[in-house]
């Protein structure tokens, strides 16, 4: 009863505690759930299970009856939790039913019954269009996802789902927003399964419910949103996944605790975590989390579009920073809609050299596998066939390891009898090698292997069939489930083309005074990640590491970041990478020190279909750091610690 009397005389008069328990399925323990309700008072727990890829890889399973559509890790968070949720009456807004919400909201349901626990679960459904998309080489395709841009050249293939049969759609799922979330807090729900909704959704939910907000509370819809960005991936605001974090005490920077997001009735936020837990959060940690998986200086959602131009981000105490500045507009009249499609098959050969003419080797083994494969008459025939060179022989290597690279020959086609061939050829081959041939034992990948690939697409929010259904709580008795239907926003502002821009009032660079040719990372943090076939980067000014620049010398050192950061250079930076046929967008972010580049197209299809080593792009960030620029050493001089000492040896 203290938790629940807490909940009634506090809602809507304090800012709202929503602890995040979940980034991404499989990867993220149920413990994390539990921790985040017994470490501290929060008021609600988010869960986000769903990457773009995995409500789709489980689907056919599911379908077949050997999976049972929902993700694992979010029962057995519930499971771990429920009495720790019951007793301090925390509520969860998760969206781990991914195909099947409500199967998980029935075996939610009969272990609060078993228990007698006072808790009515619910769940929202709506987001899975299969049946509506099943025949698209009849009925066509919706728009893609990056149609309103005409500068964006789709990558190849795009379309191929509707060359043939043999490309069924798997999965069709629309990105939910927090409409239902809020109905079925209203209506009573203390846990909400969802299945896709999108990342930030629960979160706004949360929070549109504690302050009962109208839906056309803007700014303050945006800021939750933007909350809910910044907590959903796992421990990402928390220390993992940050460029800096070799400034601090390694053993702080693993087994950590997830993010908390203190949502205030403007919309502005405090990001902290529990302070009995490892971890930290700083300016630093949020910036980086904050640009990540970005598209410009507009964050969509389904209930609100977040204006980021202005954001601010600053330390208000330990692990407790604070984000405003955000502003709000209508959402757009489209959501998101992942379609995912069984593609063809994969295969990747992995094949190491070492020591002496290392580039020859390789270009030897590439013109003899095409020959035999133009000789058995499928060379053609592939969709992607790639020779990727991995890594660079160490000079004068006083090791082995150090002196070996691997050729990645990575292949996808539409018949598994293509990939089948290249392995064949490799085997007729296999004799006739390089000096120090070797590779793996192991070969189970160069096997042909199904693949899903991904069509991004706009869907009307207004042809959605959305809803939220309550299960009776156990004091309820026999009662039965009831179905509440829900409606599109009232108000919306149709899409249009991203804004970019080089630097509006560049300096020249000769102004800073004397370079030295340094890497970026130096200077600069960054975070990359990607949305489909895009590539996001964003890089920054560091503020809170031990080698952080004073803050007199930051206005200067933010005027050359933004005039030295142009398209043309990142074009530069991505050398070999770069193609004409991609496109680049670039925004500044004032109030934190960042530029931020959107890269449309070079991660090809995209999640699996890509075939890049690094499909997910998460490495580019610090690829792009480990790069050699010429920096003023005037703000050089201004370092210290590690980042100084590794500049003055270069």
């Amino acid at each position: 009863m203290l938790y629940e009397t807490r909940w009634n005389q506090q809602r809507g008069t304090r800012p709202v505690r929503i602890a995040n328990c979940s980034g991404y399925e499989g990867t993220d323990p149920g413990y994390h759930m539990k921790l985040q309700a017994e470490l501290g008072d929060i008021d609600f727990i988010t869960g986000d299970y769903l990457a773009e890829v995995n409500i789709a890889e489980n689907a056919e399973a599911f379908a077949a009856g050997t999976h049972p559509g929902y993700e694992q890790t979010a029962w057995d968070g519930l499971e771990q939790t429920i009495d720790i949720i019951a007793k301090k009456r925390i509520k969860v807004v998760i969206n781990g039913g991914a195909q099947n919400p409500k199967g998980l909201v029935e075996r939610t349901h009969e272990l609060v019954t078993k228990k007698g626990l006072p808790l009515t679960v619910a769940y929202v459904e709506g987001d899975n269009l299969l049946s509506v998309m099943n025949d698209i080489r009849k009925n066509g395709l919706p728009p893609h996802l990056d149609s309103v841009n005409s500068e964006v050249n789709f990558p190849k293939d795009t379309l191929n789902l509707l060359e043939d049969e043999s490309r069924p759609v798997v999965t069709a799922n629309a990105y939910l927003g927090a409409r239902e979330i809020v109905k079925g807090l209203e209506l009573g729900a203390d846990i909400i399964i969802c299945g896709r909704v999108a990342d930030a959704s629960p979160v706004i939910g949360a929070a549109w419910y504690w302050y009962k907000w109208s839906e056309t509370d803007y700014d303050r819809l945006a800021g939750a949103l933007i909350a809910g960005h910044l907590i959903e991936c796992s421990a990402y605001v928390t220390g993992s996944n940050f460029a800096g974090f070799y400034e601090y005490d390694l053993d702080n920077l693993y087994d950590l605790v997830f993010g908390i997001a203190e949502v205030e009735n403007d919309g502005s936020c405090i990001i902290t975590k529990h302070e009995n837990g490892k971890g930290m959060v700083t300016e630093d940690t949020v910036k980086c989390q904050f640009l990540y998986e970005l598209q410009g200086n507009i964050y969509l959602n389904s209930d609100v579009k977040g204006i980021l131009d202005d954001v601010k981000i600053e330390q208000v105490g330990r692990n407790r920073v604070r984000l405003s500045g955000i502003r709000g507009a209508p959402p757009p009249p489209t959501t998101k809609l992942a379609i995912f499609y069984r593609a063809g098959y994969q295969s990747e050969l992995l094949i190491n050299a070492t020591g002496y003419a290392t580039a020859e080797k390789w270009d030897l083994y590439e013109r003899m596998l095409r020959f035999g494969l133009k000789r058995r008459g499928i060379l053609d025939k592939f969709d992607i066939l790639e020779f990727q060179r991995v890594g660079t022989p160490a000079p004068n290597a006083s090791n082995q390891l150090a002196s070996t690279t691997y050729l990645r020959i990575f292949a996808s086609a539409v018949s598994p009898s293509t990939n089948l061939g290249l392995a064949a050829t490799m085997s007729e081959f296999s004799m006739q090698h390089f000096s120090g041939f070797h590779c793996t034992s192991d070969q189970r990948l160069a096997l042909p292997r199904p693949y899903l690939s991904f069509y991004p697409a706009l869907y009307p929010q207004s042809s959605l069939e959305t809803s939220v259904t309550l299960l009776p709580s156990p004091s309820q008795g026999t009662a039965k489930s009831v179905t509440y239907p829900t409606t599109p926003p009232s108000h919306t502002e149709a899409l249009a083309p991203r804004e970019t821009y080089d630097c509006r009032a560049p300096r020249p660079l000769s102004g800073f005074g004397p370079t030295r040719a340094v890497r970026l990372g130096d200077i600069a943090l960054a975070r990359s990640g990607d949305k489909g076939a895009n590539l996001n980067i964003g890089v920054f000014l560091p503020t809170a590491l031990p080698s952080s620049l004073p803050p007199s010398a930051r206005p200067e050192a933010w005027a050359w970041l933004r005039s030295f950061l142009s398209v043309a250079k990142m074009k530069a930076l991505l050398g070999e990478d770069w193609r004409a046929e991609y496109h680049i967008e670039r925004v500044e972010f004032a109030g934190i020190g960042a530029v931020h580049f959107v890269v449309y197209g070079i991660l090809g299809r995209g999640v699996s279909g890509s075939a890049r080593l690094d499909g997910l792009g998460k490495g580019v960030g610090d690829w792009i750091r480990d790069r050699v620029v010429e920096v003023p050493v005037r703000f050089l001089e201004l370092k210290g610690g590690r980042n100084a000492r590794d500049a003055a040896r270069l």
